[in-house]
């Protein structure tokens, strides 16, 4: 039994674009990484530029492996690529119902990483700049509690009377409330991202064990 060109090449192309996905996860993740224009508040907050590092690492090596099973009809390399699919949609599945149900647990986290760099006097001039910047931009003053953060509040800080959460021309919302509202707003575009990657996991998966099975059946057929 000959094995199917449609499904080979389907699969070849499907891991071809899982391929450059991974480059393009990768180029991205390093540039942000050793971006100068980072900063150090965020980056302690939520350190996820070295995960998609090693995420874009993954995506490359299982692209890699599924087009040379694909085009090579493989079955070992299809067999190892199925299996790593496999794991990895376990745990997406499992990262997205221990992130749903762990919300809170994540926020409390997050505080706690942002409280390790109080008292906010003692810290470096260059984290003292970076949450400067934050403030400006996420509308914000301290870090934890506010204002009271600072043993002299920043030009940073100040309002207009007229905005929300302005307090004697200050920002009254410290940053990791901002911070943890970010991330919220966000977790429906990365739900929908890893809803995504599921479902191209699935068609792998199934292009995967169907070439594995073909190919299983053309070697059978050829030594009978």
């Amino acid at each position: 039994m000959a094995v199917n060109k449609c499904v080979k090449y389907l699969l070849f192309i499907f891991n071809l674009l899982f391929w450059i996905s991974g480059c393009i996860i990768l180029g991205v993740s390093i540039y942000l990484k050793v971006n100068k224009d980072g900063n150090l508040i965020t980056n302690e907050s939520l350190p996820g530029i070295d995960l998609m590092i090693a995420i874009g690492v993954i995506i490359m090596v299982l692209g890699f492996l599924g087009c040379c099973g694909a085009i090579r009809e493989n079955r070992c390399m299809l067999l190892l690529f199925f299996i790593s699919l496999l794991l990895i949609f376990i745990l997406l599945v499992a990262a997205g119902i221990l992130g749903a149900v762990s919300e809170s647990k994540v926020q409390e986290w997050i505080k706690e990483r942002l409280e390790k760099l109080m008292p906010l006097s003692k810290q470096p001039e260059d984290v003292k700049a970076d949450l400067e910047k934050l403030q400006k931009e996420l509308k914000c003053c301290g870090l934890v509690n506010g204002p009271s953060d600072w043993d002299q509040v920043p030009s940073s800080c100040s309002c207009n009377t007229t905005e929300p959460d302005c307090k004697n021309s200050v920002y009254s919302t410290p940053c990791s409330t901002q911070i943890i509202s970010l991330m919220e707003k966000n977790m429906e575009v990365v739900l929908g991202i890893a809803f995504a990657i599921a479902i191209l996991l699935i068609f792998g998966m199934v292009f995967a064990m169907i070439l594995y099975c073909q190919i299983g059946r053309k070697d059978t057929a050829t030594t009978a």
